[in-house]
C-alpha cells in the first residue's frame, strides 16, 4: 500500500510542478547535454598520433605499390607538432595526384581520422612544394587541383595537416558558454524550501488518499475528475488524518490545533466537520473516518 501511495505521490507531484521547479530541472538537463556533449567531442577532436602514423604508412605502401615497388622502405613518420606529420621515402618515386587523393581518402576513412586536411608533396632537396591540395567535408569546400598532371620520379615527402574543427558552433566555445548558461539558470531558479508544521502541509500541491487527490492549498479532492470543495476546517481535519494514518487522534488534540486560534470552539463542531469529511470520502471504501467512541476519531487507510 505504502508503495502504490508513493509512486501516487510522484506522479501527482510531477503533474502539478509549479514553473521554478520546471525550470530548475530543464536547466539541468540542459547543462548535463553540454557536459556530455563537450567531453564526448573532445575525444572526438583529439586524434591518436599513433593511428594517424599508421594511416599515413598505409598510404605510403600504397604509393610504393602503385610505382611497382614492394622492397624499398616507408621511413619512420615523422610527427612535427600538434597536427602536423611527415611521410618519407627510401628511394624515388612518381606520384599520380589523382591517385594519392584518393589513396588518403581510403586510408583515413579506414582509420575513422578526421576528413578535413591539407596534404603537400615537397622535394626532399629545397622542400619546395610540388603538390598540394585541401579536403574538407564538404567537397565543395576542397580545393584538389592539377587532376590528371603526374610528379616525375624524384625524392618526395608528404606533410599532412589535420584540421581540427572549428567555428563557433562546431568547437568548444558554444558548448562551454550552453553550460555555463545553463549552470547560471539553475542557480537563479533553485527551488525555495518551505516550512512544513505537523498540521500545515500545504507546501505539498498534490496529497493522494485512496482513489483521491487532496489539494490543501486549494480547498478541494479530486476523484474521477470531479471536484469537491472543501472548507478550511475541513482541509485542516483531513490534512491532520493524513499526517497521521491509522492512528487515533484525541478529540481535545483535534480541537486545539483546528479551532485553538479561530475564535470559539462548539462542542459539536467537530463531530459535524467530521461527518461532512466521512460523506466526502464515502466513494472509496479503502477509507475510513471512524468514531473512537469517548477518545476520537481514526482515519483507516487499508
Amino acid at each position: 500500500m505504502s508503495t502504490v501511495l508513493n509512486n501516487e505521490k510522484f506522479v501527482c507531484n510531477l503533474l502539478n510542478m509549479g514553473p521554478r521547479k520546471i525550470y530548475f530541472y530543464s536547466s539541468l538537463c540542459l547543462a548535463l547535454i553540454a557536459a556530455i556533449v563537450f567531453l564526448t567531442s573532445k575525444k572526438n577532436i583529439e586524434t591518436s598520433p599513433e593511428l594517424v602514423k599508421i594511416a599515413l604508412r598505409d598510404v605510403g605502401n600504397k604509393l610504393l605499390l602503385s610505382n611497382q615497388d614492394s622492397t624499398s622502405l616507408i621511413l619512420p613518420v615523422q610527427k612535427v607538432n600538434m597536427s602536423l606529420y611527415k611521410l618519407s621515402f627510401e628511394k624515388t618515386l612518381a606520384i599520380n595526384p589523382d591517385s594519392l587523393v584518393a589513396i588518403v581518402a581510403k586510408s583515413f576513412q579506414k582509420a575513422n581520422l578526421p576528413n578535413h586536411y591539407q596534404i603537400e608533396v615537397k622535394h626532399c632537396i629545397d622542400d619546395e612544394v610540388a603538390y598540394s591540395f585541401i579536403k574538407y567535408t564538404l567537397e565543395e569546400k576542397s580545393i584538389i587541383p592539377c587532376s590528371g598532371r603526374f610528379l616525375p620520379k624524384k625524392c618526395y615527402t608528404i606533410e599532412v595537416l589535420i584540421f581540427k574543427k572549428s567555428g563557433w558552433f562546431t568547437n568548444d566555445f558554444l558548448w562551454v558558454g550552453l553550460l555555463l548558461v545553463s549552470l547560471i539558470l539553475s542557480f537563479i531558479f533553485f527551488p525555495k524550501k518551505k516550512k512544513v508544521t505537523a498540521i500545515d502541509l500545504s507546501a505539498e500541491n498534490c496529497i493522494p488518499l485512496g482513489k483521491f487527490k487532496f489539494f490543501p492549498a486549494e480547498n478541494k479532492l479530486i476523484v474521477k475528475a470531479i471536484e469537491i470543495s472543501l472548507s478550511k476546517k475541513e482541509v485542516e481535519l483531513l490534512t491532520l488524518f493524513i499526517a497521521n494514518p491509522n492512528k487515533i487522534i484525541k478529540r481535545e488534540e483535534l480541537s486545539k490545533k483546528v479551532w485553538e486560534d479561530h475564535g470559539v470552539f462548539v462542542g459539536r463542531s467537530l463531530d459535524t466537520y467530521v461527518s461532512k469529511l466521512r460523506k466526502k470520502l464515502s466513494d472509496d471504501d479503502s477509507i475510513k473516518l471512524t468514531n473512537v467512541h469517548g477518545i476520537g476519531y481514526m482515519l483507516e487507510v487499508k
